[in-house]
């Protein structure tokens, strides 16, 4: 049996989410759906994965607020249920940067996928990544820059101290798109003219070019038990250590924290 993963988040003010949390909890356990969903004030994140009928209600469900009808998502499928629980939570951010008052409106403009591989092949487009250094290690787009981060909230550190010229324009991506969004308005604020980001992250852009022109290398990290997905979003066999590149067995990968993918040999050493 098939499962279908769904990634999906929406900025969107949540006055109420405290109280939104036990009846979407509620509504998960009733269809038998697993995964993290994190609420706070400035919208929705998560991770959900379940049986078709099981996604399609939930969506239902969480698109009979108005305030969501608009909400959007990728999918991806696994031969095996991803996560062990359903979890609900309520966090200060649903992805964490750690600026105080951002005004995610000052974001840039979306790139669709289809159109990604042409626009940072301009040669006056910096490409950064946003994701986090183990993430990176895994797998980027062929020229992206690294700002060497362990989290999140690092980006701001970092960004501040970027020394190129704000006129350049800037692109930006990440696993779902919610990283490279946020991350977006913050470069707008410090002051970045020409800011543009990946729509749908890097799993939109291999669910809709399969990677045809090969700018995408390796593979993606996820953040569930599939450790990684290849270029058809299908849980990869082809995970590499992360210090010497040698291929990760799948019990290996059952230690696999926060994804620090290494082999027996680096980790005993």
């Amino acid at each position: 049996m098939s499962f279908v993963l769904a990634t999906f988040y929406q900025f969107v003010e949540l006055s109420n989410y405290y109280d939104m949390k036990d009846e979407i909890k509620a509504a998960c356990d009733n269809v038998e759906l697993k995964g993290t969903i994190l609420l706070a004030e400035e919208g929705i994140n998560a991770t959900i994965s379940g049986k078709r009928n099981a996604v399609n209600t939930i969506f239902d469900f969480l698109r009979s607020d108005c305030r969501l009808k608009d909400l959007t998502w990728k999918e991806s499928t696994a031969e095996f249920q991803p996560f062990s629980k359903m979890k609900v939570k309520l966090k200060r951010e649903i992805v964490n940067l750690g600026v105080s008052n951002l005004d995610i409106s000052l974001r840039g403009q979306y790139v669709d996928p289809e159109h990604w591989d042409d626009f940072i092949s301009q040669p006056e487009v910096l490409v950064i990544d946003t994701r986090n250094e183990y993430e990176v290690k895994l797998g980027k787009f062929k020229n992206a820059i690294n700002p060497h981060t362990q989290c999140f909230r690092e980006f701001p550190q970092w960004a501040e101290s970027f020394s190129q010229s704000k006129n350049l324009k800037v692109a930006m991506y990440c696993t779902g798109g919610i990283r490279c969004e946020k991350s977006t308005a913050y470069m707008k604020s410090l002051g970045f003219n020409d800011v543009y980001h990946l729509k749908g992250g890097i799993l939109s852009y291999l669910k809709r070019t399969h990677n045809k022109n090969g700018n995408w290398e390796g593979e993606c990290f996820v953040f569930d038990d599939r450790i990684a997905v290849d270029n058809s979003l299908a849980p990869s066999d082809k995970i590499k250590c992360i210090f010497c590149s040698n291929q990760v067995s799948t019990d290996e990968m059952k230690s696999v924290s926060r994804g620090q993918v290494v082999c027996s040999d680096c980790k005993s050493s």
